[in-house]
């Protein structure tokens, strides 16, 4: 049996009614009114904005205790004790390690000073926060960070394009690449590794259906260990994924005592958000453009509206319904476990131009008309190789859990505009240059 939802009398299992069963388990331990109110949300599918807006809310070690103890409650899962562990082919590359941060940008490969003044760039664009720029600087100025031979670095996902994967190889770093058994997601991956300088552990392997033999595997990689989520999967896969790695983290960390938990969050979510980053979208609220206030006025206040409303929680809300709750519950597990973990290498990533979000074509138009509304949209290859470069700053500098921490938003946290109000617009832009 693998991983699946619990299935209800009549033997349908609902990924939206679980989840509404969990955000409501959540809730329960701090607002039973905010509970009730998810339980009775009649379409979650469209409805569940709301209740995840209220999840941050209400943010605490407590609530996200309760998150976990839920979704493992409910979920139908195998025992993972007593795995055989799965077959592994290695992959050693022929490249020479890398020891100098670099980080390639719109057809450029950034290094020293130029790489400063993007990232001073960035800052004063307010794409980045400081302790992002900070971070950076940080390992470019101890380059021998860049050996991260002390570490294994277990890429879930090993066909991410936002997975650090290839940073890592580049590096001279052993990684095990865990990924579905299909030819042309491998021939990509082993490609890479062989042009690199590090070594690549190829473990072939379904999740949902090989755990056990994953978790086999995995405890007997020489540590210490980095297991780092980057899986994505469509629909109601994606929370099955998500339960699967958490399921697989908490049985390694029992086994082993020198285990780290990496992810990535995505910036269009829910989050309390630095202190500064709403006084300075206030301020541009206040100051925006003619047409900006004309617009809002025209939309009944639906259309470009303020990121944080006076008076209301500062919580920055960049959550859209096309994203679905699915989407929303998996990257909510990945936080949950984050935050009452210890070591954990925990980053919000820039919207990113992936085959997945641009395979949508409402989402791809946003993003191409993101600009107008001063948000930047990363390509694959900078997002993924800045993150990995986060990665060896915490792992070097552990730093407690702190969703605002090194954040690389792209500027939504701080813009004007709450997100979902604005990037319909820049929607039409993008779909009628």
């Amino acid at each position: 049996m693998g991983f699946d939802f619990p299935a209800d009398a009549g033997g349908r299992r609902s990924s939206l009614a679980f989840g509404r069963a969990v955000v409501a388990d959540a809730l329960r331990t701090v607002d039973p009114a905010a509970a009730a109110a998810a339980e009775r949300e009649p379409d979650w599918r469209k409805g569940y904005v709301r209740h995840f807006v209220k999840l941050t809310e209400l943010a605490s070690p407590e609530v996200a205790a309760a998150g976990l103890a839920s979704v493992h409650r409910r979920f139908d899962r195998p025992d993972l004790d007593g795995g055989a562990a799965a077959a592994v082919e290695t992959i050693v590359g022929s490249g020479t390690p890398e020891r100098e941060v670099t980080l390639p940008y719109r057809g450029r490969l950034l290094r020293g000073s130029e790489l400063g003044r993007q990232l001073d760039a960035w800052v004063s664009g307010s794409v980045i926060e400081q302790s992002c720029a900070d971070a950076v600087r940080e390992v470019a100025g101890n380059p021998e960070w860049l050996d991260v031979a002390g570490h294994t670095l277990v890429v879930l996902g090993a066909g991410a394009e936002m997975g650090p994967l290839a940073a890592w190889l580049g590096w001279g770093g052993t990684v095990v690449g865990v990924d579905l058994p299909r030819p042309d997601l491998w021939e990509r991956v082993v490609a890479v590794a062989g042009k690199s300088a590090g070594r690549l552990l190829a473990l072939r392997a379904d999740l949902l259906a090989e755990l056990p033999e994953v978790a086999g595997c995995l405890a007997e990689v020489p540590g210490p260990l980095v297991l780092g989520n980057y899986v994505y999967a469509p629909g109601a896969t994606y929370p099955r994924l998500a339960v699967a790695v958490d399921a697989l983290g908490e049985h390694l960390r029992r086994r082993r005592d020198d285990v780290t938990l990496a992810g990535l969050a995505t910036p269009t979510d829910a989050f309390n958000v630095p202190a500064a980053a709403v006084a300075e979208s206030r301020e541009r609220w206040q100051r925006r453009s003619l047409r900006a206030k004309a617009g809002h006025r025209l939309g009944a206040g639906r259309v470009m509206a303020p990121n944080y409303p006076d008076g209301s929680p500062a919580v920055f809300d960049g959550l859209f319904p096309i994203q679905g709750p699915n989407y929303a519950l998996a990257k909510r597990i990945l936080r949950w476990r984050s935050a009452l973990t210890s070591p954990v290498v925990f980053g919000v990533a820039p919207s990113t131009r992936t085959r997945s979000v641009t395979s949508n074509r409402l989402l791809a138009a946003a993003y191409a008309g993101a600009h107008l509304f001063d948000v930047e949209i990363f390509e694959p290859a900078t997002a993924s190789k800045l993150m990995a470069i986060l990665l060896v700053h915490q792992l070097r500098k552990p730093h407690p859990f702190d969703e605002g921490y090194a954040a690389a938003h792209g500027g939504l946290w701080r813009a004007p505009f709450r997100p979902r109000t604005a990037l319909p617009l820049a929607a039409v832009r993008g779909l009628f240059p």
